[in-house]
């Protein structure tokens, strides 16, 4: 896509250290796909600077020597490619410092964890030269990678020999879904809200979609099509990268999207034991997500994972003799508001994180969880869940419930709503519902007349106020 979308405040702080003429250290890092590399060429274009744009790859040290020299006469003395040769991180280093004494240069190193891994002491030079070299120059260095755990070990930790030393540290987020919303303009509210579904606002992911043909078209043609992107092949990259075993990574994600979410049912359905380092990795890849209550659970945080891994790893061989458009036309599309769920609770709570605390949400919590839980009742079990609870300094302040489907949200369902609010420990909290297809009659008489109730529907949950 060629329009540059969001990012408006990773942007600012970019280009607020580039402002004047110090020596400057950015670490960028984030989740594949994420956009982090598009962020940065955004900057460097738009910046009028001559930069350097080097992209580490999994090879030898003197090919990495090689490939770096070539980009950087390339960069800064093209007429010199054939002449200059510098065979030596230390005579590279040099050649940029002596050239950024007068003058702003970007150096720009994306992937660096592949640097740091086939070159172990390249820590230790960088903090040499930024230190004795660099400090002394108009050198803006930008260090970003995807594998976020050698990003905060070796880069951001107190052990690293370059802690301290970057001016900006930008944890790269995906789009929220506003931002998705504005790659399809045309589409209605609701089908930007399933695009965000599919894509849980991952730029690479958003791509994929063309905002010219039906969402349904692009839904069977990327998913359900053995020449769509989000092929086999594709989640298995995605979901591994580096990692080694990446059967048993499958095994976990494909149990957590198929409601096995507590550690031990995790553990059960993927036949091994201990399962903690597994599931740690992929905490720190950002695909899952620990949720803490009584009794701790996971969930994945890349709700296209979520999809895949529930509606269309059972139709690969149907995909593969090309019948999954008629797959997903008979077995899955009837399924999208039950698979929506969960991913408009999350929106709903991106809503209230950015309207709180104005005239739309009068009310102010610094955390947003849901709740679930086994009540004993009349020598029975009856299970509660709520699918937001706002908290103030641990106070139960704010109760919401969010419905996804083709009904109003009526008498009945507010009725359940307000049982289950009585066996928290709340006191007049205000409630908020979001339905996508609006509320019942009913439903609107008891909010006027309640201020302590608001109602969202998924129109205003689009709508942007400036």
């Amino acid at each position: 896509m060629g329009i540059f979308i969001g990012r408006t405040e990773e942007l600012h702080a970019l280009r607020s250290k580039a402002a004047d003429t110090e020596f400057k250290m950015a670490v960028i890092y984030g989740r594949r796909r994420v956009g982090k590399t598009t962020l940065v060429n955004h900057f460097i274009n738009d910046s009028g600077c001559r930069a350097i744009s080097f992209m580490a790859v999994e090879t030898g040290e003197q090919e990495l020597i090689r490939m770096m020299s070539n980009e950087v006469v390339s960069a800064l003395t093209p007429d010199m490619a054939e002449i200059i040769t510098l065979d030596s991180f230390e005579k590279i280093f040099d050649y940029v410092a002596k050239l950024a004494v007068h003058e702003r240069i970007i150096f720009f190193i994306d992937e660096y964890p592949y640097l740091a891994k086939q070159c172990p002491y390249m820590n230790s030079l960088l903090q040499k030269y930024i230190d004795t070299v660099f400090k002394k120059t108009q050198l803006y260095l930008i260090l970003c990678g995807s594998m976020m755990g050698s990003m905060q070990d070796e880069v951001l930790s107190s052990s690293s020999p370059l802690h301290g030393r970057s001016d900006l540290e930008l944890k790269i987020q995906p789009f929220n879904y506003l931002e998705t919303a504005q790659f399809m303009p045309d589409y209605t509210n609701e089908e930007k809200a399933v695009v965000y579904g599919l894509t849980s606002g991952v730029a690479k992911y958003i791509e994929q979609f063309d905002p010219k043909i039906p969402l349904e078209e692009n839904i069977s043609s990327q998913f359900f099509n053995n020449t769509g992107y989000f092929t086999e092949e594709q989640i298995k990259t995605i979901v591994t990268g580096d990692k080694k075993n990446p059967a048993v990574y499958n095994s976990i994600i494909a149990a957590i999207a198929n409601s096995h979410t507590k550690y031990n049912d995790i553990s059960s359905t993927v036949g091994i034991d201990d399962i903690s380092y597994y599931l740690n990795n992929l905490c720190v890849s950002g695909i899952i997500e620990k949720r803490v209550s009584k009794k701790p659970y996971y969930v994945l945080s890349d709700s296209m994972l979520a999809f895949w891994f529930r509606y269309v790893r059972n139709a690969l061989s149907l995909i593969n003799a090309g019948r999954g458009a008629l797959y997903y036309e008979r077995n899955v599309k009837s399924k999208m508001h039950e698979y929506m769920g969960a991913v408009f609770e999350s929106m709903a709570k991106q809503y209230i994180y950015k309207n709180m605390g104005t005239d739309e949400l009068p009310v102010f919590v610094t955390d947003l969880s849901e709740y679930q839980s086994g009540i004993k009742e009349n020598n029975e079990v009856k299970h509660i869940e709520i699918d937001i609870l706002g908290t103030l300094n641990k106070d139960i302040i704010l109760v919401g419930e969010c419905k996804f489907k083709n009904e109003l949200f009526g008498k009945d369902e507010y009725d359940s709503f307000m049982d289950k609010i009585k066996y928290i420990r709340t006191n007049d909290p205000v409630r908020i519902l979001f339905s996508l297809n609006g509320f019942s009659a009913w439903v609107e008489e008891q909010a006027d007349k309640d201020s302590r109730l608001i109602l969202v529907g998924i129109d205003k949950m689009f709508t942007e106020k400036h």
